[in-house]
Formats: structure tokens, sequence, C-alpha cells
């Protein structure tokens, strides 16, 4: 891909690139949410680099919420010289001394480039590194809509199904929650392509799982799933589930802080075969927890006791903070027969 081939409305390029945070590296797919700004330089010690990157990196606009800045360095010696440092929340440097970013990008050695990336991970804006070509990125950005404004007119890719599940079972299914033992939720992440290991992180992810193993609660779930939930999945969007996995009650505590962390579901190996994500509420009696989809804007959704909000593994999602009580959660997965060829 040459830099020709990128215009405004294309789909911003995802990668997994080394970066100034405290992993090492970042995926850009969970950038979304956000517009991004990326500035490709050749070298932070190169001619009026430094002031370039002053100027940009200290603007307010790059408040890590709303927008985000990332240079892009092509010299490798930029990682040992300490000219590049994370600024968090919203500032942040790719470490592209093999140049994978820039490539993808359609950047030339040597380059000088600003892409602005939309909060659904398009490109926005393409401008050359001149003060006037700043300065337009920069009052674009000073100057963004009401995202909530804005997300409600715009649909949310998610199904809201009511009375997935009767009262008394989800009852029950909370009871099995506390007869049995719970874990520490974790997350998967890879370091090594192909390699999946789980990791917890409750800053990020905060939210104990009891695996359901009673035959009978199990069945009850599976043919609600199929007899509820797989026709309006092939009804809205044309897909054919033919296998469910991990039945689990999920427990997230506000004495815990019970949140999930904006991600997707099916970005590494152990989790490619997911299709579809089902998140049914057991309970009401709580505040928080709320669904959000961030490419799409900050509206939260939570479906009313029994209910299930669909939608696809590959989309950007995240749980709030729940803030009074417990919410009580089934969170199956649900896929097809080339997706169990993945697993």
């Amino acid at each position: 891909m040459n830099r020709r081939s990128l215009a405004p409305g294309d789909p911003a390029p995802w990668f997994t690139q080394r970066c100034t945070t405290p992993a090492g590296r970042y995926s850009f797919d969970m950038a979304a949410g956000r517009y991004n700004l990326l500035y490709f330089f050749p070298s932070a010690a190169g001619p009026g680099i430094g002031e370039r990157l002053e100027r940009l990196v200290g603007d307010p606009v790059f408040d890590g919420v709303r927008c985000q800045f990332f240079g892009v360095s092509a010299d490798p010696g930029d990682e040992r010289s300490g000219l590049l440092r994370a600024q968090p929340p919203g500032v942040r440097h790719f470490l592209d001394g093999d140049g994978l970013v820039a490539g993808q990008y359609g950047v030339p050695a040597g380059g000088r480039v600003l892409v602005l990336v939309d909060p659904m991970l398009r490109i926005a804006a393409i401008a050359d590194d001149t003060p006037d070509g700043i300065g337009q990125v920069l009052s674009f950005l000073r100057h963004l809509p009401d995202a909530l404004a804005v997300q409600r007119q715009v649909p949310t890719p998610a199904l809201m199904l009511p009375g997935v599940l009767e009262p008394v079972l989800c009852a029950r299914l909370i009871d099995y929650f506390h007869a049995q033992d719970s874990v520490q939720s974790a997350i998967f992440t890879e370091r090594e392509q192909g390699r999946s290991l789980p990791v917890t992180d409750i800053g990020f992810k905060s939210r104990r799982d009891c695996t359901l193993r009673d035959p009978a609660l199990v069945a009850q779930l599976q043919h609600r799933v199929i007899d509820r939930i797989v026709p309006e999945i092939s009804k809205y969007f044309q897909f054919q589930v033919t296998r469910m996995e991990r039945m689990i009650v999920a427990c997230y505590d506000a004495a815990e802080r019970g949140c999930f962390g904006p991600h997707r579901d099916n970005t590494v190996t152990a989790t490619a075969h997911r299709r579809f994500a089902v998140s049914i509420n057991l309970n009401d009696d709580f505040d928080g927890g709320g669904l959000s989809f961030p490419e799409i804007g900050p509206m939260r959704y939570s479906a009313p006791l029994g209910g299930a909000v669909v939608f696809s593994c590959s989309v950007l999602h995240a749980v709030a903070p729940v803030t009074r009580g417990r919410r009580y959660a089934c969170l199956p997965f649900v896929h097809d027969a080339p997706g169990a060829a993945k697993a």
C-alpha cells in the first residue's frame, strides 16, 4: 500500500508495534473510540523534530479521552536515547525502526507525515508536516462535535433482546455462583504470535467468574440461547450459529470496582474462533456496569433482568465500573464450524 492509496474514509491499518507503554508494545486496534493523530518522522534528533514534538505533545487536546497522540519514529536509536517518553494518558510513541507501521501507511523513508484516524479507526485526514498542516489538524480536534449527540444519530451494532431468561432461572444462576468457587477473571494477551497467555490485571478487568458445571442448569441455559438468541442472530446478522462456549456466571462487584476496559473478544489465537458475544443480565439491583461501544460513542447500555445484549466479538466494547451493588451476568460466546476449526 502506498500513501496515495490512503484517503479519508479508508480503514486505518491495524498493527502491533514496540511502544513507550509499560508493556513495551501496543496494538493499535485498542486505540479506537478516540481520534488518534499519528506523526511519522525519521528521528527525534532530526532537525526541527524536537520543536514539532514539543508543540504537539504539549497541546491539551490530547487528553487520552477524546484524542490521543502517537509519534512514530523510524530511528532505532530513539528507543535508546530516551528522547521519546510516554505522557499518559494521551501521548505515546511507536518505535518503528523496522518500518512496519510506516510501510502499512505508505510513508516513505525519511517521510514526515501526519495521519489523523477517527474513533472507528478510519482515515480522517492526511497532512504534510508543515505549520499550516499541524494547525489545521489541531483546529479540527479542538472543535469536535459532542460525541453523545453524534451517537444518537448512529445505529449501535448490537441487539437488545429482553426475556431471554426467566427471573426464577436468573436467581438460580446467582445462587449457584455463591455456592461454588469463583476466580478472578483473566484477559488473554500475546507477546509472541500464536502464543496466547492469560494475564490478570484488575485495573483493566475486575470480575469474578464461576463455571457452570450443573448439567441441568447448563441444559436450561443452552436451550434458551438456542431458542431465543440464535434465530435473532440469523435474522439480523445472516450468521448461522452451530457452536456455543463458556458457560459461566460472572460478577462485577462495586466493592472491587468491577469493570472491564475497552477490548475485543477475538484478537488473539486462543479466541480467534469467537464470532458473537452474549451478555445476559441476571439482576437489575445495581448501578453502573453499562456496556458501551467506544468506536461508535460513549452511550452505555444495560439489558433488563433476564435480557441480553448480543454483538460481534470484533467490535470494541467496555463495561463501566459498577458503582453500587453487584452486577451478575451470564456471558457465553457463539460461533460456527469454521470458527471451531480455529479453536
